[in-house]
């Protein structure tokens, strides 16, 4: 049991959610990660050692969301944090896009953020504290072909995160989005020598940006430095797009 508040950190097992994980720990928090398998939890708990561990998490399924929630009460008290970070793609052109590929990236990025985050206000509203921070996309904006259904995801978290922002506010929660650009990640590392080269055309600093820049951020918007700022978008794209 750890007397430190703790941060719950979806999508942990690699990328942007393993920086935000290894960030709130770095800022003091006890950290709780989620993967979509065992392994993947099992990753998870031996990258935090005694700062945290992980779990296993269906953003589809509100049974296995609720007993996630309650291993978690069963060994720490309940986040006060909340990184909503996992997301799924299932990019196609939306005359071959079927069904199944909307229905399914919309269920987990913005349904299972719903999910995961209506029970943990719980929590917070009792703490009069809290944090709640959404893990949007520049495309959320900017929008892209071939992903309709991602970009419509994330533009619904923004929307979300300011509506919610605005319910909350008076209980001291903030609530906000934090939406990256092109970000040097394994999914990057496949891009082809010509695609890299055409996507830093596009970045006004001329690089991508790095997992520790987005997790940096989220940081901040945990702390309480950043407790005046609710119902915002925070873009990390290097320039890529203006709002």
């Amino acid at each position: 049991m750890s007397d430190r508040v703790t941060a719950l950190v979806t999508g942990a097992s690699r990328g942007i959610g393993a920086g935000v994980a290894q960030a709130l720990v770095a800022a003091g928090f006890y950290v709780v990660g989620t993967a979509t398998s065992e392994p993947g939890s099992e990753q998870i708990s031996a990258a935090l050692g005694d700062d945290g561990f992980g779990l296993v998490l269906k953003l589809q399924d509100s049974e296995n969301i609720a007993g996630a929630f309650s291993q978690i009460k069963d060994r720490v008290a309940m986040p006060l944090v909340l990184v909503n970070n996992a997301g799924i793609t299932k990019d196609n052109l939306l005359l071959r896009m079927s069904d199944a590929e909307w229905s399914e990236v919309i269920d987990t990025n913005l349904n299972g953020a719903f999910r995961v985050t209506k029970p943990i206000l719980r929590g917070m509203l009792k703490a009069r504290w809290g944090r709640v921070i959404n893990m949007g996309s520049v495309v959320g904006r900017m929008g892209n072909p071939g992903q309709a259904n991602y970009v419509a995801s994330k533009a619904g978290l923004e929307g979300f995160t300011r509506s919610l922002a605005l319910e909350v506010a008076s209980r001291g929660i903030t609530v906000n989005a934090v939406a990256p650009g092109f970000i040097a990640t394994d999914m990057t590392d496949s891009l082809t020598l010509e695609q890299s080269a055409m996507m830093m055309e596009r970045i006004p600093l001329g690089r991508m940006g790095n997992v520790q820049e987005v997790a940096a951020t989220v940081a901040f918007l945990a702390s309480e430095n950043a407790g005046y700022i609710t119902g915002q978008t925070l873009q990390v794209n290097g320039g890529l797009h203006f709002v």
